[in-house]
C-alpha cells in the first residue's frame, strides 16, 4: 500500500502564525520540505492580503519558484484561491495546481468566506471552469465536516451533500476536513465509506486537526476505509483563523512514523524533515506540537 502524503504547512500552516514570515523563511521551508521527499505541497493563497495577511507574497513564492530558487523539480504545488480574482492571480502567477474551499457548516462558511454553502458552490463553479480549461488540477476542500465551532455536530447526511456538490463542479481531489479536530470514530464511520461509494477512494482525501489528540486515529480508520491521501502539516503547524479553539494540523512526522510503522511506503525521508522541521520550528521561535518531533528534539539534546 502507498499512502500519499498531501504537506500543507506553507499555506494551511502558516496561515494562522502571529506574524508573517519573509519570503525568503518560507522559500527556505519549502525546500526543505521537498528535500525530504515531499511532492505535494501546498504553496500559499491568493487571497486578500487583509483578511489573511500572511498570504500576501503567495505570487512571490511562484516568481521563486519559476526562477529556480524553490528547487523541487518532482513536487505538485497547489495554491488556495477564493473567487474568479484569485484564480486570475493564480494563473498570472504560473500556477498549475489550485484549490477551492467551501463547509459543510452554513455558519462556518459564511463566517469564512462571507457566503451559503449554495453561494460558494455557484462561485467555485465558475472557477473550476476555467481552471480546467487553462489545464489545472483543481482540489477542494470541506471544512467542518464532522462539527462545527458555531453549529456543533453536523449531519453525515449534510456533509456527503457538500462532497457530492464539488464533486458535480470537476473537482479532481476532495479532502473532507476536521476543521476543529472534534470528529470521532463513529462520524468518520458515517462519512468516509459514504463518500468512497460515490466517488471512489482515489478522489478523496483526509485532512484531521489534531485539537484533541485523534487526529492519527482517525487517519488510520480512514486509511481502514481505503483513503490513501492524507494532508498534514510539518511540525503540525496550523489552526484556522476563523475556527475558534482549532488547534494545528495532524503533524506530517507524526503520519510518516505511523505509516512507516505500518510498512507503507510514503517516499519521505524521516529523518531529513525531522531535522528541517526542528530547525524551522526553532527559527521562527514556535513551540512544537508533533509528538515525534518533540521526541527527535530531546534524542539531540542527549
Amino acid at each position: 500500500m502507498n499512502v500519499t502524503v498531501f504537506e500543507v504547512g506553507p499555506r494551511d500552516g502558516l496561515q494562522n502564525e502571529p506574524r508573517a514570515l519573509s519570503v525568503a523563511r518560507k522559500i527556505e521551508f519549502v525546500n526543505g520540505l521537498a528535500a525530504s521527499g515531499l511532492r505535494e505541497i501546498e504553496l500559499g493563497a491568493f487571497v486578500r492580503p487583509d483578511r489573511i495577511p500572511q498570504m500576501k507574497d503567495t505570487e512571490k513564492l511562484y516568481e521563486a519558484l519559476h526562477a529556480g530558487k524553490i528547487r523541487a523539480p518532482r513536487a505538485n504545488f497547489w495554491a488556495l484561491v477564493p473567487n474568479l480574482r484569485g484564480l486570475e492571480r493564480a494563473m498570472e502567477s504560473g500556477a498549475t495546481g489550485i484549490a477551492v474551499f467551501t463547509a459543510a457548516s452554513e455558519t462556518f462558511n459564511r463566517k469564512n468566506i462571507g457566503m451559503s454553502i449554495a453561494d460558494s458552490l455557484r462561485e467555485f463553479g465558475k472557477v473550476v471552469r476555467h481552471a480546467r480549461a487553462w489545464g489545472m488540477q483543481v482540489r477542494g476542500y470541506v471544512s467542518t465536516v464532522f462539527e462545527c465551532p458555531y453549529e456543533g455536530k453536523i449531519k453525515p447526511k449534510a456533509a456527503l451533500k457538500v462532497i457530492d456538490g464539488l464533486a458535480d463542479l470537476g473537482v479532481q481531489q476532495i479532502s473532507i476536513g476536521d476543521t476543529i479536530g472534534a470528529a470521532t470514530i463513529q462520524g468518520v464511520d458515517a462519512v468516509i465509506p459514504a463518500a468512497i461509494r460515490a466517488h471512489g477512494a482515489k478522489k478523496l482525501a483526509v485532512h484531521f486537526h489534531d485539537t484533541r489528540g485523534t487526529a492519527l486515529a482517525h487517519t488510520l480508520r480512514s486509511l481502514e476505509h481505503g483513503i490513501r491521501i492524507v494532508d498534514s502539516s510539518a511540525g503540525g503547524l496550523g489552526g484556522c483563523p476563523y475556527a475558534p479553539g482549532a488547534t494545528g494540523n495532524l503533524a506530517t512526522e507524526d503520519l510518516v512514523f505511523m505509516l512507516e510503522g505500518m510498512g507503507v511506503k510514503t517516499g519521505v525521508n524521516l529523518r531529513k524533515l525531522s531535522e528541517h522541521s526542528l530547525a524551522f520550528h526553532r527559527k521562527i521561535g514556535r513551540e512544537i506540537s508533533s509528538r515525534y518531533l518533540q521526541a527527535f528534539a530531546a534524542s539531540r539534546r542527549r
